[in-house]
């Protein structure tokens, strides 16, 4: 979710990005009152000398069509992050380290795009065993169509649950 918005669908994906930022903003604050730390697993959009911190500054600083989205989302010290340099958050990443680390085995997945980006970690995810929520309204497609399609794939290959995010029960992972 932390993204400049600056390429061709960025402007029509602003509306429904900050949408999915207020959900997970406030997701972020229920995970965090349950000590589930949130992991951003972030784009280096080709800029191989940057790191997350840059990332962030640059969408809040360079007046970028993104900026509202990430001053939602604007990661705390307690948060992790990692830098991918393609669509799965798993591909040559220490993703797959960190979530042992971290005794995970169960992701929510939320981000830009769905259907790919989100899919693509999804799946990755999937073959290594760990169980995935989905929720709808944290995910961005470029339309309502692709969302649905990305959904129901994500359902059938990752057997993914889709709860919209205020469904989520915390309680069960809540120590």
């Amino acid at each position: 979710m932390i993204n400049d918005l600056e390429f061709d669908d960025g402007e029509h994906m602003l509306a429904p990005a900050l949408e999915a930022a207020q959900h997970l903003q406030q997701l972020k604050s229920r995970l965090a009152r349950c000590s589930i730390p949130t992991i951003y697993v972030n784009d280096n959009f080709g800029k191989w000398r940057s790191d997350f911190r840059q990332l962030v500054e640059h969408t809040l600083e360079d007046n970028v069509r993104g900026e509202p989205v990430v001053k939602l989302l604007k990661p705390g010290d307690e948060d992790y992050f990692v830098i991918k340099t393609r669509h799965s958050g798993f591909y040559g990443t220490t993703l797959e380290i960190l979530l042992h680390h971290l005794e995970a085995d169960t992701l929510i997945l939320a981000g830009m795009t769905g259907d790919i980006c989100v899919q693509f970690t999804a799946q990755d995810a999937y073959m290594r065993r760990f169980n995935l929520i989905i929720p709808p309204d944290l995910i961005v497609c470029k339309d309502d169509e692709t969302k649905q399609t990305a959904l129901k794939q994500l359902r059938q290959t990752c057997k993914a649950k889709t709860p919209f995010s205020h469904e989520i029960d915390l309680d069960s992972f809540c120590e």
